[in-house]
C-alpha cells in the first residue's frame, strides 16, 4: 500500500491513520480495559518509533500504538471524515 503522507512546509511528513481496533479489549485474568482510541476515527501520526505510531489519543496525551491497529488514509478521505 502506498504511503498516504504529505510533507508540510517545514518538511515534516504528515500521516493520517484510521483506528480499526476495538474500544474494549479483553486481557488476561478476566477483566477488560478501554482504549483511549475511538474505532473508525482518524488520527494524525506524530512520529513512527520502532515500528509503532505515536498518536495523541482521546486522553489528550501522546502514546505509542502498534501499526497493525490502523489503516493509512488518503488526505481527501480525512477531509471528508472531518466534515461528517
Amino acid at each position: 500500500m502506498a504511503r498516504s503522507s504529505s510533507k508540510s512546509k517545514d518538511g515534516v511528513i504528515k500521516l493520517k491513520v484510521r483506528y480499526i481496533g476495538k474500544r474494549e479489549v479483553d486481557v488476561p485474568n478476566s477483566y477488560k480495559i478501554f482504549m483511549d482510541l475511538l474505532p473508525d476515527k482518524i488520527y494524525e501520526v506524530l512520529s513512527i518509533e520502532g515500528g509503532w505510531y505515536r498518536i495523541i489519543d482521546e486522553s489528550g496525551e501522546d502514546y505509542l500504538y502498534p501499526t497493525d491497529k490502523f489503516l493509512e488514509v488518503a488526505e481527501d478521505e480525512s477531509e471528508i471524515s472531518r466534515a461528517v
